[in-house]
């Protein structure tokens, strides 16, 4: 149906980017076709796209309709908005003194067995009020938001007891209330064995499918459950009681699997349905392929790897070449990765995983947004999808990724708003 206006035109686009094409997440070399137009335009009535291609098809497509607002992108890059499908936004404290243990040759799983890693944060969070988590957690969308994240997945984890997950996850639902930037709310209480619990994994694990799980599926605070399942947190048997407790309540499922050990998580991730599997580090050759004929998202996060300093990354060009649809994120988390910045992770994966820039914006848009189930309403500029989008300081693709260390983001409209602006925040 034809609108009777046109709220927004962005015309005068360097280079489109608008990953239209068929529907379903990109594998393989359709990873590489994202849909380029020079000399674009994207039309947008009521936060929804109308039209986006070549300026004079556009035009030509919104004949006749008054235009209520113009915005000349005087040769940016435009893109569909970046979606970030693995955060562990909501915590309390920082764990800046892990950085010196690292570089005395501690590993991550060191760290936790020490007390540290997600134990330490777990302290933190619950010490902490909801008020002073949702500040802590707005900051750090803004900064997501300035970079260009206009959805993003939110994972609980940092409480590991009932009331502090639930504290957690109203924090998610406060800030998807309230902030122009979506969230998608994942619960993760299966994110480490609390030290109270400690040798006593079972009962932990009991807790989690008895009491956490009913009662966050009763209050509404997550659409999906992930586990930690490696070496030293979760078993892969108790990962999949987990999930499968999780799917019996209707959660949609992911998986932090393999990243340290290959444990068969990404083989769990594929039995079990699982909408995607993070991390990926240490996947064998069987269980790329068994997520391949499963349809499971493989989620990458090179920034995580890269602060790790672990000797190897995500096997980002065989999962490609294999089939798998990839996914990119931040891991925005406390520890293993403090970033916020999806444009960081660009350059990584093009840097650490051998992805090219045209496989990078699709594993960081339509990938993205199938791998948190958004794909039906964001990740491509095409009629009838929500008017996400981000205008950057560059002239092509590769630009961003290949000048790193700043922010080349200058505009960001969300469902048809511009909430950034000149590479500032848009007051309300």
């Amino acid at each position: 149906m034809k609108p009777e206006r046109i709220d927004l035109l962005v015309h005068n686009i360097g280079v489109l980017v608008t990953m239209g094409g068929r529907p379903g997440p990109r594998r393989g070399r359709e990873m590489s076709d994202v849909g380029l137009v020079t000399g674009g335009a994207v039309a947008i009535a009521d936060g929804k796209i109308v039209a986006a291609g070549a300026e004079a098809d556009v035009r030509a497509e919104i004949a006749g309709l008054p235009v209520e607002r113009t915005l000349d992108a005087e040769g940016r890059l435009v893109t569909p908005g970046l979606v970030d499908p693995h955060t562990h936004l909501v915590h309390g404290g920082s764990r800046e003194n892990e950085l010196v243990l690292k570089q005395k040759g501690l590993s991550y799983l060191d760290i936790l067995a020490q007390g540290g890693g997600i134990l330490s944060t777990v302290r933190a969070t619950r010490a902490a009020t909801e008020d002073e988590l949702y500040e802590k957690a707005r900051k750090s969308l803004d900064i997501m938001m300035l970079y260009g994240a206009t959805t993003v997945e939110a994972k609980s984890g940092y409480g590991l007891t009932l009331e502090d997950e639930l504290k957690q996850l109203r924090v998610t639902r406060r800030l998807d209330e309230t902030h122009p930037v979506d969230l998608v709310s994942t619960f993760m209480g299966a994110h480490a064995v609390p030290s109270e619990y400690k040798g006593r994994s079972a009962e932990y694990v009991k807790l989690v499918i008895e009491e956490m799980l009913p009662e966050v599926k009763r209050q509404g605070l997550a659409e999906f459950c992930d586990v930690f399942c490696e070496h030293g947190v979760f078993s892969v048997d108790e990962s999949r009681a987990i999930l499968a407790a999780a799917k019996e309540l209707g959660f949609g499922l992911k998986l932090h699997a393999d990243e340290i050990e290959p444990l068969g998580g990404a083989q769990l991730a594929a039995e079990m349905g699982c909408i995607s599997a993070e991390h990926l580090l240490a996947a064998t050759d069987e269980g790329l392929k068994a997520m391949r004929d499963a349809g499971v998202i493989a989620v990458c996060l090179p920034a995580t790897s890269f602060n790790l300093r672990a000797k190897s990354h995500a096997r980002a060009r065989d999962m490609i070449e294999e089939g798998v649809p990839v996914a990119l994120s931040t891991d925005y988390n406390p520890g293993s990765s403090p970033t916020e910045s999806l444009q960081l992770v660009m350059t990584l994966a093009c840097l650490h995983l051998g992805m090219s820039p045209e496989e990078v914006i699709t594993a960081m848009t339509i990938n993205a947004a199938y791998a948190i189930g958004r794909g039906d309403q964001i990740g491509s500029l095409v009629p009838g999808k929500q008017a996400d989008l981000v205008l950057f300081n560059a002239e092509n693709l590769a630009y961003v990724p290949y000048h790193f260390g700043i922010n080349h983001v200058d505009t960001v409209i969300k469902k048809g708003r511009v909430v950034v602006a000149g590479g500032r925040l848009m007051e309300d």
